[in-house]
């Protein structure tokens, strides 16, 4: 299996939700979130579930059970859109599925 590439998603803003959820994180929770990106890179998406309009979570059993949002853009690249704490899923996964929308309209356009 070829090896999965992960993106950071940028808006039209210039700002990644992704990497400010990951800046906030404390060490050990980074740590987990780190794991999880390399099994994805792996190709391990055992804890991957759709969250809906071609968005995914990861979960990660750790902590508050962090998850990490993402869309797929063909079968080896993951498009990084953000992560929450169980607490705040619905709102995580409402901005990542925006985000993904913006994603696939400016890679349409150019």
């Amino acid at each position: 299996m070829p090896e999965v590439r992960a993106v950071v998603y940028i808006d039209t803003t210039g700002r990644s939700t992704f990497t400010r959820w990951f800046e906030e994180l404390d060490s050990q929770a980074a740590a987990r979130v780190t794991a999880a990106l390399y099994r994805m890179g792996q190709g391990n998406f055992s804890n991957v579930e759709g969250v809906g309009s071609g968005v995914f979570e990861y979960r990660i059993d750790f902590g508050p059970g962090y998850r990490i949002y993402f869309g797929k853009d063909g079968e080896t690249l993951v498009v990084l859109l953000g992560g929450s704490s169980k607490k705040r899923q619905q709102q995580a996964i409402r901005a990542a599925r925006q985000s993904w929308k913006e994603y696939k309209r400016g890679k349409a356009h150019g």
